[in-house]
């Protein structure tokens, strides 16, 4: 009998040594996007709501105390405010306003529907109006997770962590209620840093960030 094996084992041999290795590349793919997605996944975790919005409690005029930058708000240099109002239809009137680089006012009006009505907290909100209809394909999220006991303040956010704003009834809070505000966003999976304040008619912010607050002793 000859030395040399039939060319047809060593064909298998090598196609189960093929496969073993394309097992372990597989498995090395699958373990490396694990390890890429998992601090994804941790970033882009639920948000958690406040319990309940009483929307009659909320309408009225928040002003912008700090937000992430935007590109739907570049035009906007200070005073940014925003005026709510229940509607005929059941929805949420919207009007976004602030002052422009050259002293004008920029007003822009929406809508808003309740995405979660056991909660009231989770909304959508368009800027879209076509042929009669607010198309809310084309709008965005808009998630309270933190709102004073007297609806003095509030903490709006977006799941994707790129969108956020604190909303207050006046055009300033304390330093030490922004330190605190900004703790309620680090836990939600924000970064306080991202957050720019915004400036008003009576004087500059306390710190061009969020995170550069500095709370009396």
């Amino acid at each position: 009998m000859s030395s040399t094996a039939d060319p047809r084992h060593r064909h298998g041999d090598g196609a189960c040594r093929e496969g073993r290795v394309g097992a372990r590349i597989r498995h090395l793919v699958l373990a490396l996007m694990a390890a890429v997605a998992a601090p994804m996944v941790a970033a882009q975790a639920p948000l958690q709501t406040v319990a309940r919005v009483d929307l009659d409690r909320y309408t009225g005029r928040w002003h912008e105390i700090a937000t992430i930058p935007a590109f739907f708000q570049r035009k906007c240099v200070r005073d940014t405010e925003a005026l709510y109002r229940r509607g005929d239809d059941g929805q949420i009137v919207v009007v976004n306003s602030c002052t422009r680089a050259d002293g004008g006012r920029e007003d822009i009006e929406g809508r808003a529907r309740i995405v979660d009505p056991v909660s009231n907290a989770r909304l959508e909100v368009s800027f879209v109006h076509v042929l009669g209809t607010w198309w809310f394909v084309f709008g965005g999220d808009y998630v309270v997770i933190g709102l004073d006991p007297d609806y003095r303040w509030a903490l709006v956010a977006h799941p994707s962590r790129k969108y956020g704003w604190i909303l207050a009834r006046t055009p300033s809070l304390p330093a030490t209620l922004l330190a605190e505000l900004g703790g309620r966003l680090a836990a939600q999976g924000y970064d306080p840093c991202a957050f720019v304040l915004t400036p008003q008619q009576d004087g500059p912010p306390p710190a061009p960030r969020l995170c550069d607050i500095a709370v009396p002793r």
